[in-house]
């Protein structure tokens, strides 16, 4: 503990000796970590890849079987356009993989498209683009859970009426590990991601081989085509397939968010882990593609693509296509994990600036964001349960935030590196994340983020005509909505901030008169106390008694001039044997008539009972009152609680 300095300064500063005791909370989500060891719970690119990727190489498991699912209108005729369509998206996922990979070095404080547009485009683009990004977080929870319970589904049929209760218990499954901090969570999710990628391998390898040697056939026993042939094979239905599997690229941002989760050098490192992602999500993306057409999947809500794939590959539902269910499932659970990392911060670096409620920028005992992970469960175990966990109904809802996002990320990088042309050699300007200085290859950079940010703009357009009808609209109102509520919040913290500035505030006007109010219910000690303390603020004291029994109003008023120690008392008669309208009126009438700088305070007498659930006994009318009287001008409230066994 400091004392008063050389200067006599009246501050003093000390570390509070109080520790959370141990708890439920303890058991759940682990002991409460000091501020001091948050660099000790950062994580290094192995681990990274499993926290931050996990989102991105999950949607593996389902893109090809929504490329098919929008060819099927045509007819299994046009399964054959599923690869070159595949090779389309995997070089709009190079372009987009090597534009975050500057940003990661150009912003190391993590934010991705909300601070690249923020620092390069204006307030609004980047509040689209923490919009597109909250969105994008919240829908991928939702259709990872549900495309994970689809393949335990497809295993084991039975649970598929159970599917929204089974999706909703892994949510808040995924929420508490979550709650138990960056590093615990990662060292959890990394087994499965990794067994993931092993099986993935070993099934493309093997599907690859057999393909090569002619040995690997069809699938056995398909599921029937649930949809109908409606449409011959034209650009628009080439359009809708490309758009549904662009759903292999949301998560790719995801890393350019967290960099700060990350060990020294963290952009180094960061960047490095996008690369891997992208390479091998674009390697199995493009396997998957190749062998479900070549082996004729069905698409069905039935059975997977990767289900039917792996029971060709491996002849059977043994052993491996057991191993490849499993992995699927926990892989695409464990997605969510990327949503889990990612959302909390972006809502705190929103909160900060403003523009979301303020409590989302605070660290949870953990050291975690915790209420935006609990606003995230609660937010997609909603949209769950109300499109009946379907990947097929949500996946209508997912891409446009992402492509939005990578639009304003890469239009932002570009604008970024035309003011660096502008600078001298020896010139440096403030920004978000590094300084700016001249790069000598800016027109190539700008070049290359301008066309990227033009193929994901196409792409973005494409999806929102092409899925509109199919529920992309509720994504195109609820973006705008967010905004709004935007800036609904950072005008009221504006206003907030005006009207309790010190500046051209002068001194404190003296207080004229001080007017104590107190309400009794009966005339006991507690009574007895909370008078003491009313005369000891003021000699203007009211007791005020509301009356619904005439004989109980006579008694009390025996007592009260026995013990009233001569305050007055006044009496309201209620007819209609009301308790707290009557008093608030009386309270809201002398409020009104109170003279300049006079204060009136409310002493309300509460008695409080050792055992918190003995509470509920009783009508708890001084937090009504408390409730009532919060907004009126120039009152004050205070509770003098009396202890009682």
């Amino acid at each position: 503990m400091s004392t008063e300095d050389e200067n006599g300064s009246s501050v003093l500063r000390r570390t509070a000796e109080y520790q959370p005791p141990v708890s439920w909370r303890t058991w759940l989500i682990g002991r409460p970590l000091p501020t001091a060891d948050a660099p000790h719970q950062t994580i290094g690119k192995f681990v990274g890849l499993a926290v931050f990727a996990s989102d991105a190489l999950s949607s593996t498991a389902y893109a090809t079987q929504e490329i098919l699912f929008i060819l099927a209108f045509a007819g299994t005729v046009a399964f054959g356009y599923a690869f070159p369509i595949s090779v389309a998206i995997v070089g709009l996922l190079l372009i987009v993989t090597l534009s975050y990979e500057q940003v990661i070095h150009a912003y190391p404080n993590g934010g991705g498209a909300y601070v690249v547009a923020r620092d390069n485009l204006g307030e609004l683009p980047a509040l689209v683009a923490g919009a597109a990004l909250l969105t994008d977080y919240i829908l991928t929870v939702a259709v990872s859970v549900s495309a994970g319970v689809a393949q335990i589904t497809s295993a084991y049929p039975d649970l598929f009426p159970y599917r929204v209760a089974v999706s909703v218990g892994l949510v808040l499954l995924v929420m508490v590990v979550n709650l138990r901090g960056v590093r615990e969570s990662g060292a959890a999710f990394a087994i499965p991601s990794y067994f993931f990628l092993g099986m993935m391998f070993l099934t493309v390898g093997t599907g690859l081989y057999r393909q090569l040697t002619g040995s690997l056939g069809a699938v056995a026993n398909p599921p029937p085509l649930e949809t109908t042939v409606v449409q011959a094979i034209t650009p628009f239905l080439i359009l809708r397939a490309f758009s549904s599997g662009t759903a292999a690229l949301t998560g790719v941002e995801a890393i350019s968010n967290g960099i700060t989760a990350f060990r020294e050098p963290r952009s180094r490192n960061a960047g490095i882990t996008l690369l891997w992602m992208g390479g091998i999500l674009g390697t199995l993306f493009l396997c998957i593609t190749f062998l479900a057409v070549a082996i004729g999947v069905v698409p069905s809500e039935a059975e997977t693509a990767i289900s039917q794939l792996a029971r060709t590959v491996f002849q059977g539902q043994g052993l491996l296509y057991l191993g490849v269910i499993v992995a699927t499932t926990l892989i695409l659970i464990m997605a969510t994990n990327t949503s889990f990392a990612g959302f909390p911060r972006l809502s705190a670096l929103l909160a900060e600036d403003a523009f979301l409620p303020r409590q989302l920028a605070f660290r949870g005992s953990r050291l975690v964001y915790s209420r935006g992970i609990m606003a995230l469960a609660g937010i997609a175990s909603l949209l769950i349960i109300l499109f009946g966990a379907s990947v097929t109904a949500l996946i209508p809802l997912y891409a446009i935030g992402v492509f939005l996002s990578f639009t304003l990320a890469q239009a932002g990088m570009a604008r970024r590196w035309r003011n660096s042309g502008r600078l001298s050699t020896s010139e440096e300007l403030d920004s978000k994340g590094e300084p700016l200085r001249y790069d000598p290859r800016w027109r190539l950079k700008m070049i290359a983020n301008g066309f990227g940010a033009a193929c994901t703009g196409v792409v973005m357009l494409v999806f929102a005509i092409t899925k509109f009808a199919d529920g992309a609209w509720i994504v195109l109102l609820l973006m705008p909505a967010l905004v709004a509520a935007f800036l609904y919040i950072q005008r009221h913290y504006r206003s907030l901030a005006a009207a309790l500035s010190l500046e051209d505030y002068g001194a404190m006007p003296p207080v004229a008169r001080h007017r104590v109010i107190m309400p009794v219910s009966g005339v006991h000690r507690g009574t007895l106390a909370a008078l003491r303390y009313a005369r000891d603020l003021s000699d203007d004291v009211t007791a005020v008694h509301v009356s619904m029994d005439p004989d109980e109003a006579k008694r009390l008023q025996r007592k009260w001039e026995q013990w009233g120690d001569g305050v007055r008392l006044v009496i309201l008669d209620s007819p209609y044997r009301l308790l707290l309208e009557p008093l608030v009126d009386y309270i809201g009438e002398i409020a009104d008539q109170r003279q300049p700088n006079e204060t009136i305070t409310i002493v309300v007498p509460q008695f409080v009972s050792r055992r918190w659930w003995n509470g509920w006994l009783h009508t708890q009318a001084a937090i009504m009152l408390r409730l009532a009287l919060l907004f009126k001008p120039g009152v004050v409230i205070t509770d003098v609680p009396y202890q009682v066994e």
